[in-house]
């Protein structure tokens, strides 16, 4: 009884500050910041404060403060720092799993109004990577719409983490995300089930005229390294280059580093450098000619688009959904 007490309290004194940002239960001005317990989840998945920071999309030292500014409000350290990787504290154990409770509960009740303000026929709710998203599955869902009339959806396009804590909290009903042996997300596949829906290899491709120009290729590297446009090491992508094709000797002088494709791609196109991209993302410039590879099949590797959803915690005409994908 003692852990459902404390995880009592602290949902209590959450939702009351939370509410109204109010004296807590120090006697001090300590407003709750959803933001900060969706930071702590991350944090308690990674281990790993260079990590969660980036996916949270802010700085470390920001990502350490609002981490701090959390455990001033809970009145106990819920990291020990001293270890590494990084542990929870005793504290932060029993408070993990209220945090993840608190924002599971307040997104599934805002997207509950939400959608009961837009009617009584229920959207079925995606969450997926901005790429895939944009790339796969806004075809998939047209496709979907023809076979089934009346299908409503809503696709939240995110980071990776985000995509999965919005799982996790059941916010959404299918997440769609890459899946890489070398990198795979942090998903409990007893909970969750998954159907891997599609290869879309990484290649590496740079603008035809820049390429045939400069004679950009990675199997004869010239005496000029290629301008590399590479991904944040931390994202999924930057760490699936960097465990595969990444390991490799290179000739490139990384000019431009960023997490989302669609930037690079854009860099790409003009002719900036070359950069690693999914298939789904450059196959009508490959198609033609706009851009090339500039290394063959063993200067690729192959990703796959793979689907999340528990079945048996979905409505039914998720459920529908999730078969025909």
């Amino acid at each position: 009884m003692a852990n459902s007490n404390i995880s009592y309290n602290y949902a209590f004194f959450a939702y009351i500050d939370a509410k109204t940002g109010e004296t807590g239960r120090n006697g001090q001005k300590s407003g709750m910041d959803l933001n900060w317990l969706v930071d702590f989840e991350c944090l308690a998945r990674t281990l790993n404060f260079t990590r969660a920071s980036a996916e949270r999309n802010i700085t470390q030292s920001a990502f350490s403060r609002r981490i701090k500014a959390l455990e001033s409000w809970v009145g106990l350290p819920l990291v020990n720092r001293d270890t590494y990787p990084v542990q929870l504290t005793e504290a932060g154990i029993q408070f993990l799993p209220v945090a993840v409770e608190v924002v599971g509960h307040l997104s599934e009740s805002r997207q509950t109004i939400r959608d009961a303000d837009r009617g009584d026929r229920q959207f079925i709710r995606f969450s997926a990577l901005h790429t895939i998203s944009v790339n796969y599955l806004a075809a998939r869902i047209e496709i979907m719409q023809r076979s089934t009339p009346g299908l409503r959806t809503r696709v939240i396009s995110d980071s990776l983490s985000t995509c999965c804590d919005l799982l996790a909290a059941g916010a959404v009903d299918i997440l769609l995300c890459y899946y890489h042996h070398s990198v795979s997300p942090t998903i409990d596949e007893r909970t969750f089930a998954r159907k891997d829906l599609e290869i879309d290899p990484l290649i590496p491709v740079a603008a035809a005229g820049p390429a045939k120009a400069q004679g950009w290729e990675l199997e004869r590297p010239g005496t000029e390294p290629i301008p590399y446009l590479a991904y944040e090491p931390s994202s999924f992508l930057g760490m699936v280059v960097e465990n595969t094709v990444g390991k490799r000797n290179l000739n490139v002088e990384t000019i431009y580093v960023d997490s989302l494709v669609e930037t690079i791609k854009r860099r790409v196109m003009r002719g900036g450098g070359f950069a690693w991209l999914p298939e789904t993302s450059v196959s009508d410039e490959l198609l033609n000619r706009t851009l090339v590879p500039i290394g063959g099949a063993d200067w690729s590797t192959s990703l796959t688009i793979s689907a999340f959803a528990d079945p048996g915690a979905i409505e039914q005409s998720a459920r529908d959904i999730w078969d025909q994908l």
